[in-house]
């Protein structure tokens, strides 16, 4: 180990600051939380703000630390990305700029901050053997809940169902935590977009029901949660400038592709033939649609008619962002159907 993960045993109430950001000051950087469990033979995992942008799961923790509340088994509770999220004006970062995405390197390599710390954050989680890890998450559009997995298990419907009633079976290789997890009972759960007082307090629902019940996995069931596979990234390619609009016409712009403001209305719905996307100026190509196998597959969904960017077959997008910085640095929005029977 390389020592960038503090290690906090057993907070009491009074060690934990009541205000949010003298909490996160009094984190410093990284840190795994361990708390002792009514049943000490078995142990849960939480992994959370891996984006620093993405602040409804340490709220959740901080809430739930400041309640004093005793967990039914073992718990460590990853808090990772906390100097991130301190940067100026607060939740503002994705990751540190000029950093690497730290959801992105827990496939390594190993050889910068990012990767040494996600290699130091798999190692607390593999010392003992987790029954269950939960990875909260927020978006930074307009989204329901849901969740996030390489297979979908009873396990991991059940952990989901806890948060949402959707989940996404993702058989991209982007280097994310539940990537390399795969031997656990695991799910990423997004809750809700960033600074939504909702997705907070879901957060923490789903957070005191993960560590308080008993038991989160019961043999034999199988949750009524919708199941939707085959994410495709939509990505804005590389040297194209991305512009956000209110107006209803992105005519005249200064970037190469404008798109709506409200374009994240369209999650987790069916979006029909001829629905326009944006503006493009000239005659750039602004986007690639990378399938599972790597291969663009853009001009099959989408086409441009007189600087007028619209979808050419029917498309389900999840997690359309409207932010340029997220949009250009790691993708537009993913592309989702329900798996063939």
């Amino acid at each position: 180990m390389t020592g960038l993960l503090r290690q906090i045993e057993q907070p009491a109430i009074g060690d934990v600051p009541a205000d949010e950001e003298d909490f996160l000051r009094w984190l410093g950087g990284p840190v795994a939380i361990h708390l002792a469990g009514k049943d000490s033979t078995r142990l849960r995992v939480v992994t959370t703000l891996l984006h620093g942008n993405e602040p409804s799961g340490a709220r959740a923790v901080h809430a739930w630390l400041r309640s004093g509340s005793r967990p039914a088994v073992d718990a460590i509770v990853v808090i990772a990305n906390v100097e991130a999220a301190l940067v100026p004006p607060g939740y503002a970062h994705r990751a540190l700029p000029g950093r690497r995405d730290l959801n992105r390197c827990f496939l390594g390599p190993w050889d910068d901050p990012e990767g040494r710390l996600a290699h130091e954050i798999l190692g607390v989680i593999r010392e003992r053997e987790p029954e269950a890890l939960i990875d909260l998450h927020n978006n930074t559009g307009h989204n329901p809940p849901y969740g996030v997995g390489v297979e979908p298990s009873p396990e991991a419907l059940q952990l989901v169902s806890m948060f949402g009633s959707r989940f996404i079976w993702s058989h991209l290789t982007l280097g994310a935590l539940m990537e390399a997890v795969r031997e656990l009972p695991s799910a990423t759960i997004e809750v809700g977009r960033s600074g939504d007082s909702m997705a907070d307090a879901r957060a923490l629902r789903g957070l005191t029901r993960f560590l308080g019940d008993d038991r989160v996995i019961k043999p034999g069931l199988h949750p009524d949660v919708q199941i939707l596979t085959t994410p495709m990234r939509v990505c804005i390619r590389e040297g194209i400038s991305l512009a956000v609009t209110d107006a209803d016409r992105g005519r005249g712009q200064s970037a190469d592709l404008t798109i709506l403001s409200d374009l994240d209305r369209h999650n987790f719905e069916r979006v029909e033939p001829g629905t326009t996307l944006g503006y493009v100026r000239g005659d750039t190509w602004p986007l690639e649609l990378l399938d599972e196998d790597g291969r663009d597959r853009a001009d099959f969904y989408f086409r441009l008619e007189g600087g007028v960017l619209r979808t050419r077959r029917p498309i389900v997008p999840i997690m359309i962002t409207t932010d340029p910085d997220i949009a250009t640095s790691d993708c537009l929005f993913y592309v989702v159907r329900e798996p063939e029977s």
